[in-house]
């Protein structure tokens, strides 16, 4: 038997055993990913919007919909291995709960905080000799990998965040935004090299992305020339 048969066989042995609901409930997690990029889209409107709280409700209202498939999915696969279908949306909901948490505090969110956003206590049907109901715990772990993954993603955005303030004239968003992405940079430099190799290669991109290094230029010419140049203006000038 060739190796190509023998990985052949492997592969459909696999498939078999791996029940057709759970992988139906992976394709139900992955299809949150549209809604998490849609927030992100829709929390960019907030440098131009006239109502800030409103554009924050409707991404909570997103966010908790994720929320709830993910519970959803908990409790299909009850009993089996949860993590399997982790990086199919945990990263992109660090980063979508991360960048609302920044808009609405100035701050950052921690892992902490996000796990319990994923932690859901539902009521469990009572069994047959029994009438009470037990509170069941479900939870979707956030890993320091996928909190720092989800968080190094957030600093793109927040470097839209800054030039789309300019464009709209207000000048305190950038260098909130500068001083915010100066702190998580010096926390990445901590890690460096040794970390994980996925959050190695994410501090290389970063420091490729110079989006640092743009917002600060941003904030730098706002200092040095925003008094001459005119609101409405400024988006081109910078």
């Amino acid at each position: 038997m060739s190796s190509r048969e023998g990985l052949g066989g492997f592969r459909k042995r696999k498939h078999d055993n791996f029940p057709h609901s759970q992988r139906r409930d992976g394709r139900d997690v992955s299809s949150s990913s549209p809604v998490m990029l849609r927030t992100i889209f829709l929390l960019h409107r907030i440098t131009s919007a006239p109502d800030m709280e409103e554009i924050l409700a409707e991404s909570e209202f997103k966010l908790d919909g994720v929320r709830q498939k993910i519970l959803h999915v908990a409790q299909e696969l009850s009993g089996a291995d949860m993590h399997q279908f982790h990086r199919a949306t945990t990263t992109e909901y660090v980063e979508a709960v991360s960048f609302q948490h920044f808009i609405k505090t100035r701050s950052l969110i921690s892992m902490e905080e996000i796990n319990k956003q994923l932690t859901f206590t539902t009521e469990d049907k009572p069994c047959l000799h029994s009438q009470d109901k037990q509170l069941v715990t479900w939870r979707l772990k956030i890993t320091p990998v996928d909190y720092l993954l989800g968080v190094a993603d957030l600093t793109g955005e927040l470097m839209l965040v800054c030039i789309n303030s300019v464009g709209n004239g207000d000048i305190d968003t950038p260098f909130e935004v500068s001083q915010f992405l100066c702190q998580v940079y010096d926390g990445f430099s901590f890690i460096g090299n040794s970390g994980p190799y996925e959050v190695s290669k994410k501090l290389y991109t970063l420091k490729q992305s110079l989006s640092l290094a743009k917002v600060e230029n941003a904030c730098c010419a706002l200092k040095v020339r925003g008094s001459e140049i005119p609101k409405h203006m400024q988006a081109d000038a910078f």
